[in-house]
């Protein structure tokens, strides 16, 4: 993308036991080229991450279908991976800050491939239930720990974009997941869909693992905080992880973000049985007429982030205001096109919801980021995770899915884009108060280095 990936500050020693000398010293084509790697390898694992987890929207008719699961049953298969991403993101990123992110992300992606293997061999509802727990389990903190490891090499100046990139991967894993996971399922059967996928995640973790160390991430390492960055031989400043939850304006980025990402969620679940029931196509077909949706839900990401480092270049505040005009445009979108006949004007309205369904996650990582210290910053991300999960990923597929059983699929669905007013409310606090939340967030900063 043209993106450059430097400052205006000498960076430290390099540490990287490939080279000894200086960052300034180490060629300019190492210092553009590894954080593109570490970019391409930890996306490429967030795709794995959500082949995984979404494939499983691919084989609901067939589940339905061998174990007559009711529609709050298929839910609950998507809700608990979701959910255990919710509870469990916060500790484990806590965990990764201190013990080590590259180690972290390793065994997660080592854990979520091996659990969708045993998905692969579940002999009824109750053991695929425990797979899917256990897919939750090593995938819950690799979104927030993923985007810290990526952001730290990167410039502040990029990172709304960047992050939009990283979390759309979530969309384009779906993408795959769904797509490639009904294609195989009627080909071979459901069981495959699901071994297909962890393959690919042991692949890729093998790939990641040759590249990604700690040491070559300090020493691409691009200071993202006014401080400077402490020497090698001084002791490092860390702000204590209250930090997270002592921020007004932190708090209105987390709600945000988590309740602008529900109707996405419904989306990412529900839209290939949406397909199958009301269009009347068969589950191959429906799943990749889906993952067409779910494809512009991702680019939707990326370009909104794109967008939203354009328009805050000279006005920080400018990434509220550009999510809350994303959730806008969604829920007026999605509120009328639900309310449609099936047909093309449905489709369209459809598609260019889920296009902005999501714009805000890129806005709202690159807030969180902005707002909190480098030291607990995947722990901050990780927290915004979790109101990802709790608020949008693991609540909206399961309550559209009791909806579904009392209401019918549709009734549900028009329901779902009305949770976007109070992310909407949440946001415009979160502009207004944003500029007291950065000089919080400075005097945590000063208070920490005077402790150091």
């Amino acid at each position: 993308m043209g993106l450059s990936t430097t400052t205006d500050q000498p960076a430290e020693p390099a540490v990287d036991p490939q080279f000894t000398g200086t960052a300034a010293e180490r060629p300019a084509t190492g210092r553009r080229i590894y954080p593109w790697l570490v970019f391409a390898l930890t996306f490429g694992l967030l795709l794995s991450d959500y082949m995984s987890r979404q494939v499983l929207s691919a084989v609901f008719p067939f589940l339905k279908a061998e174990w007559a699961l009711s529609d709050s049953q298929l839910a609950s298969l998507t809700s608990i991976v979701a959910l255990m991403v919710g509870l469990l993101t916060l500790p484990l990123s806590l965990l990764a800050d201190r013990w080590g992110r590259v180690r972290s992300l390793i065994l997660m992606a080592v854990l979520w491939s091996i659990a969708t293997l045993f998905c692969a061999v579940a002999a009824n509802y109750e053991q695929l239930l425990a797979a899917r727990f256990l897919v939750g389990v090593g995938e819950a903190a690799y979104g927030s720990v993923g985007i810290a490891v990526m952001l730290s090499v990167f410039a502040p100046r990029v990172h709304s974009t960047l992050s939009g990139a990283f979390m759309a991967g979530g969309s384009f894993g779906s993408v795959v997941g769904v797509s490639l996971g009904g294609v195989i399922a009627v080909h071979l059967s459901w069981r495959w869909s699901f071994a297909a996928m962890a393959v690919l995640g042991l692949i890729l973790v093998a790939m990641f693992r040759a590249v990604v160390t700690e040491r070559r991430l300090a020493a691409h390492a691009v200071d993202q905080d006014a401080a400077p960055v402490a020497r090698p031989d001084s002791r490092p400043i860390r702000v204590p992880v209250s930090t997270l939850f002592t921020n007004p304006a932190v708090w209105c980025a987390y709600l945000g973000g988590g309740l602008q990402i529900f109707t996405s969620a419904v989306l990412l679940a529900w839209t290939p049985s949406f397909f199958n029931r009301y269009y009347g196509m068969a589950p191959d077909r429906a799943g990749v007429i889906a993952s067409v949706f779910v494809l512009l839900i991702g680019t939707g990401m990326v370009v909104c982030g794109m967008i939203t480092d354009r328009v805050s270049r000279r006005n920080p505040a400018g990434k509220w205001s550009s999510a809350i005009a994303f959730c806008v445009i969604s829920l007026a979108a999605l509120g009328v096109g639900l309310q449609l006949e099936t047909g093309a004007a449905q489709l369209t309205l459809i598609g260019i919801g889920a296009f902005f369904s999501a714009g805000s996650s890129g806005p709202t990582a690159a807030m969180v980021a902005s707002l909190t210290h480098q030291s607990v910053r995947a722990s901050a991300l990780g927290s915004l995770t979790v109101a990802n999960n709790i608020l949008g990923l693991a609540t909206g597929p399961f309550v559209i899915g009791i909806l579904a059983d009392h209401r019918g699929l549709l009734g549900a669905l028009q329901l779902a884009p009305l949770v976007y007013l109070p992310a909407i409310v949440a946001l415009f606090v979160g502009r207004r108060i944003y500029a007291s939340g950065l000089a919080k967030l400075a005097a945590q900063s000063a208070a920490a280095a005077a402790k150091a």
